[in-house]
């Protein structure tokens, strides 16, 4: 199986980092699994203006390419005013109607308070679902503070634990998926 994370930030490292995290205790969980981040920091990703999918830049077609031949996947985030990063929104954008049927779709979001915890459960998972994804009970959240100022490192025992019960739980649903 392939997971693919992607990480929604085009500015600093914690949410790339919190989606690999999920992609390292995956293969941690399961040695056989192949794992992808895409970081859209590395990627010129144009601006989605409806058109059909062979008319946008060599780097837009290849990560919808590659998110739609993963067999699962990771949304990382930052959350900006209340809200998902208009880099991922653009992204999904892009995206067929059915791209993640018979796909998990993990949540991992980044914010500099507590406040906005529950913005990836009302606004990323319906677009998720829009795109019939099946998204765990279990998305994170991670607060600016569970990090270690220099090193960018999750510091915080809990968000780990919560991020590695993601990753299997993300493995149970999809192979139960695969077995059906």
């Amino acid at each position: 199986m392939k997971l693919v994370g992607i990480s929604g930030a085009l500015a600093g490292d914690k949410t790339s980092l919190a989606v690999n995290n999920v992609l390292v205790a995956a293969q941690l969980h399961d040695r056989t699994i192949q794992k992808e981040l895409i970081d859209l920091r590395e990627y010129e990703i144009e601006f989605s203006v409806g058109a059909a999918l062979a008319d946008y830049n060599d780097d837009t077609r290849a990560v919808v390419s590659k998110i739609l031949s993963a067999d699962f996947l990771v949304f990382g985030t930052p959350i900006y005013q209340a809200s998902i990063s208009g880099a991922l929104k653009n992204l999904f954008d892009l995206l067929p109607e059915n791209a993640f049927k018979y796909k998990v779709t993990g949540i991992v979001a980044t914010g500099w308070s507590n406040n906005h915890f529950l913005v990836p459960e009302y606004q990323l998972k319906p677009i998720l679902s829009y795109f019939k994804g099946l998204i765990p009970t279990g998305n994170v959240y991670i607060q600016n503070d569970s990090f270690n100022l220099e090193s960018d490192e999750i510091i915080n025992q809990t968000i780990s634990e919560r991020i590695q019960k993601l990753a299997e739980e993300m493995i149970y649903l999809q192979r139960g998926i695969n077995n059906r």
